[in-house]
């Protein structure tokens, strides 16, 4: 039996229904599949209850679409079609995206599959365990209290007693040796043989050259002139530090509180956290940014058994089908709020205009075929991160801030204290990009490790020397508690992190050079959805970059933004919010973002905008939620 996707593709090499119904079967076929995994993926890393999700439910639906991917048959097919000379413009291009796709999946070798099975089904079984951990702290004048990853980093921040911050920074480092006890080491091991039988210099060296086009070796190229070119930058700053806050700053528990000081808890009243989803809202409509009709789930709040990590994925791509109707995407992104934490408010806003980021992008991918419109290879990771990269950007911006930072009175936030803020984080801010760059230095480092000696105490050595060498020393979070590093579809990827915020200090820099401001701009919106969002995966990542800034991809902006003098940044940053006030939010009424919203909790459905007629509706249902769930009644 031919596999879907070709039925009837032998009745006539010159048919042009024949092509088409070949193209239409792989675009149908590749739909169901995705379907099924994402369902899966979701289900599982949102701990839903019932049968139908399970962990090998999920490595089964993993499975089928990968083989669908991977038929060389499908491929062979795709080939023949493009060679027949009778396809359309249109039919071209999506054979193209066909044969790109189906060339990063297919494995002749019989040993890799094999070995990609093993590693889909261990990844799987450390994932479930990594999920039913007992983590927490072991806290002074309590005892052991479960806590979350979240929640761990976040009392890291906020707590004025050292001896609660250092025991929650040995809970989040704990999990490294977790991991590495439940089979990790073996992971990196079947993932690198793998690579290795496909021709790949190792596990990096394959996907990133699955996803970018091009290999470990060039990608390091880029982003050894950032690391070489900022380290005079983190000496500095850890200097400074020192002299500032005293040697005990640079301790992993301390770091980050003693940047902050008492501005996270000073800032905390003026991102309420029930307010958050309103807020991305309006800004969002402020620059005419819509979702096409596209349904989006959001499950926002912590709890336990939950995936440790924020994702947005697509269970439904977009995609104009053969009759020219519009397919709209479905979304499901998630993050681990918990609203009754000192600066929840501000960690879920950033997350919603992050996810939502990703989610706008791939709503208004607008090609004639799902595989444009997919998160995984051949779609560059930098290429989908610096769409929510740059929308997350403005929540820091006095611009942003001076029209949406209020309290739950209505009072915007004091200039005073957006000044305390910037001098207690602008000469630290190289902190996180050197933060961003240790992720994929220590997945080379790991990737490149002999077999014989990934052990799971080289690993957690290996992390603590990349630790030292790129961020100066242990860092506030460990390497090893990065979720990223475990799951196939995110290990290899931190390093579009690193590309995607290149690109976004310079598409900033373009926007603010052409339109003096980005906050509000209602052409903002437009020019992204054409420029960078529409093309989808069609199009390579640096020429997006350089079609829409003028200027090939380099760091140049974002070290200049590094920088710039704090004099400087203060002036230009109190001109700006002076502004800012003055304009307030230009969305005030009710707004259209063009999607149906569901809010939920698991299982339970919070609030659902079709359901309460709009969306400003059902984010107001979802603020009262909050409030009677933290106690904060008052104002119902």
């Amino acid at each position: 039996m031919a596999p879907a996707g070709v039925e009837g593709s032998g009745s006539s090499k010159e048919d042009p229904a024949a092509l088409q119904e070949f193209i239409d079967g792989v675009n149908v076929g590749y739909d169901k599949v995705h379907r099924d995994f994402e369902d899966q993926f979701w289900g599982t890393k949102m701990a839903l209850k019932g049968d139908c999700f399970s962990v090998e439910k999920l490595g089964e639906t993993k499975g089928k679409m990968e083989a669908f991917l991977a038929d060389p048959v499908r491929l062979q097919e795709t080939r023949r079609w493009l060679k027949s000379g009778i396809a359309s413009e249109e039919q071209t291009r999506v054979l193209k995206i066909f044969e790109r796709t189906f060339g990063c999946y297919i494995m002749e070798s019989s040993e890799a599959k094999d070995l990609r099975e093993k590693s889909t089904k261990l990844e799987g079984e450390i994932a479930s365990a990594r999920g039913k951990m007992r983590l927490g702290a072991e806290l002074p004048g309590e005892g052991f209290k479960e806590l979350s990853s979240v929640q761990l980093r976040n009392r890291m921040l906020t707590s004025v007693e050292e001896p609660v911050r250092k025991a929650c920074f040995e809970g989040l480092a704990s999990i490294g040796p977790f991991v590495c006890e439940q089979g990790f080491p073996e992971l990196v091991k079947q993932r690198n043989n793998m690579a290795r039988k496909l021709g790949y210099v190792d596990f990096y060296d394959y996907k990133v050259t699955q996803s970018e086009g091009f290999s470990k070796a060039r990608l390091f190229e880029i982003l050894d002139t950032l690391e070489t070119g900022t380290r005079g930058l983190l000496e500095e700053a850890r200097k400074r530090l020192v002299e500032e806050k005293g040697e005990a700053a640079l301790q992993p528990w301390n770091k980050d509180h003693m940047m902050a000081g008492s501005v996270t808890k000073k800032l905390d009243p003026f991102f309420p956290f029930e307010k958050a989803v309103e807020s991305w809202a309006r800004s969002y409509a402020a620059l005419r940014i819509g979702y096409k009709g596209a349904t989006m789930t959001l499950d926002l709040l912590d709890r336990k058994g939950k995936y440790s990590n924020g994702f947005c994925h697509w269970p439904q791509p977009a995609w104009v089908r053969p009759d020219g109707s519009w397919q709209p995407s479905a979304t499901n992104f998630t993050s681990l709020a918990d609203p009754q934490a000192v600066g929840s408010g501000l960690t879920a806003l950033k997350t919603l205009m992050h996810e939502a980021g990703h989610a706008a992008h791939f709503a208004n991918v607008t090609q004639p075929s799902p595989l444009f419109s997919q998160e995984r290879a051949p779609t560059s990771v930098a290429y989908a991160e610096n769409q929510s990269m740059f929308l997350d950007s403005l929540v820091k911006d006095a611009a942003w801030r001076g029209r949406y930072a209020r309290d739950r009175k209505g009072q915007v936030v004091p200039w005073e204290l957006l000044e305390e803020d910037l001098v207690s984080r602008k000469p630290y801010e190289v902190f996180h990009l050197r933060a961003l760059l240790a992720v994929p230095y220590f997945e080379k480092a790991l990737y490149e490790l002999p077999d014989d000696e990934v052990s799971a105490t080289r690993i957690q050595e290996l992390a603590r020397e990349v630790e030292g060498r790129i961020q100066g020393g242990p860092a506030a979070r460990p390497l090893l508690a990065v979720p990223h590093i475990l799951a196939d579809e995110s290990s290899c990827y931190y390093h579009g992190y690193v590309l995607a915020q290149m690109a976004v200090y310079q598409t900033r820099e373009h926007f603010l050079a052409k339109h003096g401001r980005i906050v509000d701009n209602p052409a903002v919106g437009p020019s992204l959805t054409e420029n960078y969002w529409r093309p989808g995966n069609s199009r390579m990542f640096l020429d997006l970059v350089e079609g829409l800034t003028g200027k090939p991809l380099t760091g140049d902006a974002w070290v200049r933004e590094l920088e710039e003098p704090l004099k400087k940044a203060l002036k230009r940053e109190r001109e700006e919010y002076e502004e800012a006030v003055k304009a307030g939010p230009a969305v005030t009424g009710d707004l259209d973002l063009a999607m149906h919203m569901r809010i939920v909790d698991g299982d339970e459905v919070i609030t659902d905008s079709r359901q309460e007629g709009s969306f400003l509706a059902a984010a107001q249902k979802f603020e009262r939620y909050v409030r009677r769930r933290t106690g904060e009644t008052a104002a119902l």
